[in-house]
């Protein structure tokens, strides 16, 4: 399918509620003719998706989100097939409505889903039960009826938003479809790509439904989705210190093993000259598995200060820890006043003692780090992602990457984009290191804080994706480090697997 100008850009509820009032203003259609568009786009994807089928049931809602569903009952039974049809409600309301008139003047039935009521025999079912409006949890009748699809075994079409899933937050209330595939209307959804959506929305499509050029470009969009990009070729005359030199601070007692993480992604990432401040006794053993480190064992403040003047740009927390060893190398670091990468327990001294940055820094917290932060539960982070990335960035003066399921990337003034890579199998430790350290490489290369963070999250979730070819289950941090090397130079195909 083609991409659509502006498929990147991510919207709320109510930038689509003017959106698509700007629409009908501007094709000068009826919302009955737009919901006719969208059920042709629904028509399309199913058939697409599953061209063998004959049989579906398409389970309605009372809004305008079932009246997609009724009128894609009608195109469906005029396409060939057997369609059955559940709704919610006795009734329907606006142009759902006269979309479920259509159906029933047609000869449809409607199936009420009343407490006793069993799932039809299908083998596709349709959700069309709740659209870009709900923000709470479904009622009981619509709960048990999610649960009953999501247990089917059979595929599942959403239409616009898997119901039960916040278009603005991605957060799940209570019970919400589990769709192998979603057709989303008009504009794109940013609560569709983080946190809880990733295990809801299957493969996503979006259907412009012929609307113009001018609806989108009259309305910014609220995030954007990253896309793939790499750095620009060096020039021949180029030497190492042309590429900066980052220097790991970490590596307490039992966590070498995240400092040369961080270091060998930092290499790997492109920077010029990499050192790393860590436990004395951990530095023969660095030295021998990785020689392009420059491996320094630190006792305290005054061993790591002349390494900090020669640094460029600071990577500081993997394996630091919190004790006193770590604290007072922290505190050091941060009064150097450089380019900084902060993560792990980094962070987690941050949210101890908080201040403002004022040189280019990029924090990268998980859910739990970033709760700290901002001294709220995990739960709270998790159920809004999109505001607390931009709280952590705009507290902080810093530029925020809030990592997982979709990360989200946001600076001081507000901008934020969203990564659409990466996989489960990331979920092992490590991961977090390689991200520190490539995006402390690209801010050493010259990157912008906001250019390191987002480029390097883009490069860390797509390593992680082609490490995955050969599975999700076992896959390492260090599995990344060749797909890293690789994508930073535009290398595409698999790579050889070596040490």
């Amino acid at each position: 399918m083609p991409t659509h100008p502006y498929s990147r850009d991510l919207h709320t509820v109510e930038q689509l509620r003017q959106m698509e009032r700007a629409a009908l203003a501007a094709l000068g259609l009826t919302g009955q003719e737009l919901m006719r568009r969208a059920a042709s786009a629904a028509l399309n994807s199913l058939r697409r998706h599953w061209p063998q089928l004959r049989h579906i049931c398409i389970h309605c809602g009372p809004g305008n989100n079932g009246g997609d569903g009724f009128l894609l009952g009608l195109l469906a039974r005029e396409a060939g097939l057997q369609v059955e049809l559940t709704a919610l409600t006795a009734a329907s309301h606006g142009d759902a409505a006269i979309a479920r008139q259509a159906w029933v003047a047609g000869g449809g039935r409607v199936q009420w889903v009343g407490d006793d009521d069993t799932l039809p025999d299908a083998e596709l079912h349709v959700d069309a039960l709740y659209g870009i409006g709900l923000h709470r949890a479904p009622e009981a009748a619509a709960a048990r009826l999610i649960e009953q699809v999501n247990c089917s075994g059979q595929p599942v079409l959403a239409l616009d938003v898997p119901s039960g899933l916040d278009t603005d937050t991605g957060h799940c209330a209570g019970a919400a479809i589990r769709a192998d595939v979603t057709v989303t209307f008009i504009a794109g959804k940013r609560g569709l790509h983080t946190g809880r959506a990733a295990d809801h929305v299957g493969v996503l499509e979006l259907a412009t439904l012929g609307v113009p050029d001018s609806v989108y470009a009259d309305i910014a969009p609220d995030a954007r989705l990253l896309v793939a990009e790499v750095l620009p070729r060096r020039m021949r005359y180029a030497n190492k210190g042309d590429n900066g030199h980052v220097l790991v601070i970490g590596g307490e007692h039992g966590m070498a093993g995240a400092a040369r993480l961080a270091g060998e992604s930092a290499l790997r990432g492109g920077a010029g000259l990499v050192s790393v401040a860590t436990r004395a006794e951990h530095v023969f053993a660095l030295n021998a598995t990785r020689p392009e480190l420059m491996v320094h064992g630190v006792d305290g403040p005054q061993a790591l200060a002349p390494m900090l003047e020669r640094a460029s740009v600071l990577a500081l927390g993997p394996g630091l820890g919190q004790a006193a060893w770590g604290h007072a190398l922290w505190l050091t670091a941060l009064d150097a006043n450089k380019p900084l990468v902060l993560d792990a327990d980094g962070l987690n001294l941050l949210a101890r003692e908080q201040r403002r940055f004022s040189a280019p820094t990029i924090l990268t917290p998980h859910p739990g780090e970033a709760a700290r932060l901002l001294g709220v539960s995990t739960a709270e982070v998790e159920h809004d992602r999109f505001a607390a990335v931009r709280e952590l960035s705009s507290r902080y003066g810093a530029v925020a990457v809030l990592k997982g399921a979709g990360s989200l990337i946001a600076d001081p003034d507000g901008r934020l984009d969203v990564c659409p890579w990466g996989n489960p199998g990331m979920a092992s430790g490590g991961m977090g290191d390689l991200l520190t350290g490539v995006v402390a490489a690209l801010l050493a290369q010259g990157c912008s804080a906001w250019q390191a963070a987002c480029l390097g999250v883009g490069l860390h979730a797509r390593a992680g994706d082609r490490a995955a070819q050969l599975g999700e289950r076992g896959l390492l941090a260090s599995d990344l480090l060749a797909p890293l090397r690789a994508l930073g130079n535009g290398v595409s195909g698999r790579e050889r697997e070596h040490d």
